[in-house]
């Protein structure tokens, strides 16, 4: 699946092949692909040891940065954690905690993913709304609830 990340310091979007694996803890980004795309890569306070599958530590060793970012697909969006680590071809991984609490929609003979069950973390509501707020405003033309939910430096 596809989704698009949007780096936090400058808003750049990037589009990303995603995995969903229920074999994997939590969403990971691989480090080859955070620098090519220019991620801000931060430092973690302690190292997270990595298992595989039969349970023997990872060749690539402990996880010790993080990539912080905004997730978008088909209308949900969410600030997403990444711990970074080498994925091989996969460039992000999406793991077990991350699904449980999306609790997806999907549909394997169509190939379709439904967000339907999204945590009230997600802004998928919020962003319903919004777009209610924006028709109104366009047919109100009302200047501060405009200024309200577009970002001061798309004023102009």
């Amino acid at each position: 699946m596809r989704v698009g990340l949007e780096k936090l310091e400058n808003h750049e979007g990037v589009a990303v092949r995603v995995l969903l694996d229920s074999g994997a803890t939590g969403p990971f980004m691989n480090m080859t692909f955070a620098k090519e795309k220019g991620f801000k890569i931060e430092k973690l306070k302690k190292p997270l040891l990595v298992r595989n599958v039969d349970r023997m530590v990872n060749a690539g060793g402990a996880i010790t940065h993080q990539v912080k970012c905004n997730m978008f697909f088909k209308g949900h969006i969410e600030r997403a954690r990444m711990d970074i680590c080498n994925l091989g071809k996969m460039e992000v991984i999406l793991g077990m905690l991350w699904l449980a609490a999306h609790n997806l929609e999907i549909d394997w003979e169509k190939g379709e993913v439904k967000m339907t069950c999204c945590p009230p973390i997600c802004e998928k509501g919020k962003q319903e709304e919004e777009k209610k707020e924006v028709k109104k405003v366009e047919k109100d033309e009302n200047k501060e609830t405009l200024k309200r939910l577009v970002p001061k430096r798309f004023w102009k």
